[in-house]
């Protein structure tokens, strides 16, 4: 029989996570596991998390580290040390989970390999994240998001075409795709710990990560073995942002009743009986033209007079907002996206809650991000001493 997951503690009640990672794909994956309910315990050089130091700050507090280790615990250790480094493995040999994100090899020659720990807690689920890879020329090559944006292709994506400039998304996209499949990959391990009653070894690398997320929508031309594209065509000069008089939307037609209700809506039936057009594949082909056209016939019209014509005819479209419009929307309200709480120095924080919506097991009472060692002591000893994060 399952375990009895207690109420009001969230699905992984009960799950230790020892976390040793840090910027954000790690930190973001064991918050999701925290904020469901994961006792997740952050280990810290003294000098903390990189992002605890950037900018965007309050009280000492950077809302970098805060937005990424709410409802963790932090100690701080010293991997060189041989003492602190024995205090780790027996806190490892107390946990669930092990998460990492050194260059590879590093947690290797610290004695933190999946083949070490595992022998003395075989149940340990070991991740390991890593930019490029494990092996190969880049394996252990520095990574930061835009080299991951720009070797997977994505720029190149982004930008439309193979002769068109390459452009970043504007949001450190791998960094943050692989800290939910990470959190997915190790809550399936779990899984199937329940059912052998063995751990194991987990890897991921933000390049392979990106890689698959592409190919569900951006590779079709190198799907077929032996008929691959020599050179990718841009799929539109436009991104289906469309300006209007007094701002922009987007319009997403796909399907024939989109475009017989796009007509409708605009006071265009004339578009329906043009033959480049008349087809979802004629469409597909003529697409520049068609995205030309609806640009022409959206130009002169009112955003709000246009969304409401448009969400009367069920045409997919939305408004394009700024971050503050986001935050005020009404959707956004409806659905209690946003929390507000209080952290004894940086003050009322808002954050996004958890996106997932557990009915069965809600969620935890969010608790800030942790000092710096604030745990320390409760989780190492009384004789540890608690290391504070500097409020400069």
């Amino acid at each position: 029989m399952a375990e009895q997951i207690p109420e009001h503690q969230g699905p992984l009640a009960g799950i230790r996570v020892i976390d040793l990672t840090t910027v954000i794909s790690g930190p973001m994956c064991t918050m999701m596991l925290a904020d469901q309910g994961a006792d997740v315990i952050k280990i810290e050089r003294a000098d903390g998390d990189y992002t605890r130091h950037l900018a965007t700050r309050r009280g000492g507090h950077s809302a970098s580290y805060l937005n990424n280790n709410r409802n963790k615990r932090s100690v701080v250790v010293d991997l060189k040390n041989p003492e602190d480094t024995a205090a780790l493995k027996r806190l490892i040999a107390t946990a669930d989970v092990f998460i990492q994100n050194f260059r590879p090899g590093v947690a290797d020659r610290l004695g933190l390999s999946y083949e070490t720990l595992s022998a003395e807690n075989p149940g340990l689920v070991h991740m390991s994240i890593a930019g490029f890879g494990f092996e190969g020329p880049l394996a252990k090559k520095p990574v930061y998001d835009p080299l991951i944006q720009a070797l997977s292709a994505l720029t190149t994506v982004q930008g439309g075409s193979d002769e068109e400039r390459p452009r970043l998304i504007r949001t450190i996209l791998p960094d943050k795709l692989t800290a939910v499949q990470a959190s997915q990959a190790i809550t399936a391990a779990l899984l199937s710990r329940t059912r052998t009653g063995k751990g194991q070894k987990v890897t991921l690398s933000m390049l392979d990560t990106i890689a698959a997320f592409l190919w569900a929508s951006d590779m079709n031309g190198h799907t077929f073995v032996g008929d691959e594209m020599e050179k990718e065509e841009s799929q539109s000069f436009h991104d289906l942002i469309y300006n209007v008089k007094d701002g922009y939307l987007s319009i997403s037609v796909m399907q024939d009743k989109h475009w017989a209700a796009l007509a409708q809506a605009t006071g265009r039936p004339d578009i329906l009986d043009d033959p480049r057009f008349v087809t979802p594949e004629l469409r597909e082909i003529n697409r520049e033209a068609r995205l030309d056209l609806t640009q022409d016939i959206v130009r002169d019209m009112d955003r709000d007079t246009l969304l409401a014509a448009l969400e009367a005819a069920d045409v997919p479209c939305a408004p394009v907002l700024t971050r503050t419009e986001m935050r005020q929307h009404p959707q956004m309200q409806a659905n209690g996206t946003f929390i507000e709480y209080d952290h004894p120095k940086a003050g009322r924080l808002r954050q996004t809650r958890a996106p997932a919506v557990f009915h069965g097991t809600p969620l935890p009472q969010t608790r800030p991000a942790p000092e710096l060692g604030e745990h320390t002591q409760e989780l190492l000893g009384p004789s540890r001493p608690t290391q504070l994060a500097s409020a400069s």
